[in-house]
């Protein structure tokens, strides 16, 4: 087990065009043992920083340290770090029982004997000891990603960096083998940074997520913090299923004015927004509450525009009935509340669970307040 730090690294490509940024003053912490997300957009930098932590790519400025110790221009069989591709990569003339063993056979001074016993145990780790005298092209795509892990694991790496490992495979079977890398993660205990465009992945698996957007780290907390208390309006659209709700407004007073309606905040809320007039009103869809009839104050009316259902719940796009902005609030509802199609009902906003975000920069201003005790819940 290792820790695993970026100091300040950046990354730079040259093309036709110029110089482009792909990692920028990149600074964080992978802790000793600890399973790190890396996730954002394609082209956000996490594969490009996964690959010079490899030593795949060289680091323009900075510095990434193992343990204390500086693996910049370290070459890759040096660096004590064993990588899962997207692809499997898998020698086809091989056995799976030769794919896992080459790795020990080129790097360390084990005899046959001890290969052979290592690979066979983790071969019944990973639940295939009946396929490793098999070729890559008789294994399903499941069985070849567990080779491809076994490749991985019996080197017995300080760090291990999986780069889209599942991303190949069908929506049941992700969903079991984000299951077992977690269980074995965690039967290893090694340090693993494992990189994700799927936000659910990412939720799901990791002690701390990372989240970058243009090759510049944007959060890294946990998964509870990056959901309930985003930075900004970035992190809070990305993490999250269906995405947040955002709506342009312009405040005065207590006032919050958007294109469709007003929204009167609280004294107390308005009064720790100081001076502030453009902001971004964020709420999540399962916070989104529908009414038969919109009788508050704060309460709109709206047509039922299009409903998707989930089998468990619903999700309602809903559209005020003035119609001035083209964008609808989506709500989540149980599936057995009874909504009908191009219907008009009341869409209503809980104070207690509205965010609100800087309108120039985005940056979060006001987290909700309901959430903050179910960080840290107490079963009872």
């Amino acid at each position: 087990m290792a820790n695993l730090t970026f100091d300040n690294v950046t990354k730079t490509f040259q093309d036709e065009s110029g110089e482009i940024v792909a990692v920028e003053e990149l600074d964080m912490e992978i802790r000793d043992g600890e399973f790190l997300v890396i996730v954002g957009p394609s082209g956000c930098g996490k594969t490009t920083s996964l690959r010079m932590i490899a030593g795949l790519e060289t680091i323009t400025e900075g510095d990434i340290r193992l343990d204390g110790t500086s693996i910049r221009g370290t070459g890759p069989q040096d660096r004590d770090i064993a990588m899962v591709f997207q692809s499997y990569a898998l020698y086809p003339h091989m056995t799976v029982r030769e794919n896992m063993s080459f790795g020990l056979k080129q790097s360390t001074d084990f005899s046959d004997e001890k290969i052979h016993d290592t690979v066979t145990e983790i071969g019944e780790m990973l639940g295939i000891p009946e396929l490793l005298d098999r070729k890559p092209a008789e294994l399903s795509g499941g069985q070849q990603q567990r080779v491809a892990l076994g490749r991985a694991i019996v080197r017995d790496p300080k760090v291990f960096l999986m780069d889209e490992p599942l991303s190949n495979l069908d929506a049941k079977l992700r969903a079991e083998m984000r299951t077992e890398l977690q269980r074995l993660q965690e039967e290893l205990g090694t340090t693993t940074i494992y990189v994700t465009h799927d936000q659910t992945e990412a939720m799901t698996m990791s002690d701390r997520i990372a989240i970058l957007n243009d090759g510049e780290l944007q959060q890294i907390g946990t998964p509870l913090e990056c959901y309930y208390e985003p930075n900004n309006q970035f992190v809070a659209g990305f993490i999250g299923e269906p995405s947040m709700n955002f709506i342009r407004c312009t405040r005065d007073g207590n006032v919050l004015s958007t294109p469709d309606f007003d929204y009167e905040l609280s004294q107390s809320t308005a009064d720790t927004l100081g001076s502030q007039t453009e902001l971004t009103l964020g709420i999540r869809p399962e916070d989104v509450e529908v009414v038969r009839n919109p009788a508050e104050p704060n309460d709109v009316a709206v047509e039922v525009d299009v409903i998707e259902p989930f089998g468990k719940e619903n999700n309602l796009h809903l559209a005020p009935k003035t119609r001035n902005a083209d964008d609808t609030v989506v709500a989540t509802i149980g599936a057995r509340t009874k909504v009908e199609p191009d219907s008009t009902i009341g869409m209503r906003f809980p104070e207690e669970h509205l965010y609100l975000f800087d309108g120039e920069d985005g940056t979060a201003v006001r987290h909700p307040t309901a959430e903050q005790e179910e960080l840290a819940p107490v079963l009872k």
